[in-house]
């Protein structure tokens, strides 16, 4: 009994250590996000866990509302980037479902496309600086610098290889027969895919639509180079929240990044009932 014992003991172990790793840092920056200045700047105390006095200060000050006198005026408030990160994001998203399904659809049911998805990887295989400076190049000659819209479409085609990788191996793991089923009945083969293919894709979809909206919210290199200042994302804001008398505005950032996880873990609980089939999708293939 003992020796049967330890493997579970074991697997408990490492399950709360890997638990640990994860939630410590969140609950730190959630900790710091409700921290008074006093308590996150070099003033000889240790630091806490919990903020002794908590306050919404951090939030006020990153919105612009802040009455602190140990906080100075931001020349721009978190509206602007947040705004900036959900357009970019959500569009950039919705460019890279549409046609990574498309060329998925058609290159696992039709064989089209030749060298296309080795091609698509060559996007993903150059360094992104490499890349990036041509495009910054094209971006400001067709006037697409510091836009959302700009942001959105190089963000479409960046994660381009992601949706359609991952829309592929689904499409090559759906039966063929209920298609071919359905066009015997006299069904064309676009009320096909829209009445039964991807009725029965949506949830493989809307896990990889996840996946590709978390890789365009997080972005920060891209953001960095293409936007200058009208449309910065909520990560090149945050790495400017600093000031001359304070330094690093550890609570802002942390008052930031608590809102900047918002819309990501949202999106997961509102696609929650399709996120583990899409996930396994296939696994159970026989």
């Amino acid at each position: 009994m003992t020796a049967r014992l330890w493997p579970e003991i074991g697997r408990y172990v490492l399950i709360f250590a890997a638990l640990a790793i994860t939630l410590v840092p969140t609950l730190w920056m959630v900790s710091m996000a409700f921290k008074p200045i006093s308590e996150w700047t070099a003033s000889g105390e240790a630091l806490t866990w919990w903020p002794k006095e908590p306050t919404l200060d951090n939030f006020r000050f990153i919105f612009g509302t802040s009455s602190s006198e140990l906080l100075v005026a931001l020349e721009k408030t978190a509206w602007r980037p947040i705004l900036a990160s959900l357009l970019s994001a959500t569009f950039g998203t919705i460019i890279a479902m549409l046609c990574g399904t498309a060329a998925a659809y058609a290159v696992s049911r039709f064989r089209v496309g030749g060298n296309l998805p080795l091609s698509l990887i060559q996007l993903r295989i150059f360094p992104p600086m490499a890349v990036l400076i041509p495009v910054m190049i094209m971006w400001t000659f067709l006037d697409l610098t510091d836009t959302w819209w700009g942001l959105a479409l190089i963000y479409g085609i960046v994660t381009l290889p992601f949706s359609f990788w991952l829309m592929k191996t689904f499409f090559d793991e759906m039966p063929r027969e209920i298609e071919e089923a359905a066009l015997v009945e006299g069904c064309s083969r676009l009320r096909v895919f829209l009445k039964i293919t991807f009725p029965m894709m949506l949830a493989p979809f809307a896990s990889s639509a996840l996946f590709v909206f978390i890789l365009n919210w997080s972005d920060y290199l891209i953001a960095l180079l293409l936007t200058t200042k009208d449309w910065v994302t909520i990560p090149v804001y945050m790495a400017s929240l600093s000031s001359s008398m304070t330094g690093q505005l550890y609570g802002a950032k942390a008052a930031l990044g608590l809102i900047a996880a918002l819309p990501p873990v949202i999106l997961g609980i509102a696609i929650q009932r399709y996120l583990v089939r899409g996930l396994t999708f296939g696994a159970l293939k026989q």
